[in-house]
């Protein structure tokens, strides 16, 4: 069975929606990531996948944003409260106020 095949999304009325809520959410964030198409008087109206498979496939993570990510576990920043970084950019606005060069009046 092919990659498109195994991954196709199972169509789900929108009453077995609601009633199998919880089977759904269970198997669209499982291992097999399954997909569901919930349509409602025969017509799609919304797909249930796994957060996981929506990131990696659907919103995947800028190289950039990796490349930060992967630096900031490096150097044991990844866990800062955000008091922490705000006491951060404090000192380096006041490092980089104080080696501001004067501008000279015209």
């Amino acid at each position: 069975m092919s990659r498109t095949q195994k991954n196709m999304p199972r169509i789900v009325t929108a009453f077995e929606a609601r009633t199998q809520l919880g089977e759904i959410m269970r198997r669209a964030s499982g291992e097999k990531q399954e997909r569901f198409i919930v349509d409602r008087r025969g017509e799609p109206k919304v797909i249930i996948m796994g957060f996981n498979d929506f990131m990696r496939t659907i919103a995947p993570e800028p190289e950039s944003l990796a490349a930060i990510r992967a630096h900031s576990k490096r150097n044991k920043t990844d866990k800062l409260s955000m008091r922490a970084i705000d006491r951060e950019i404090a000192a380096v606005r006041k490092e980089r106020a104080k080696n501001a060069k004067p501008t000279r009046s015209a």
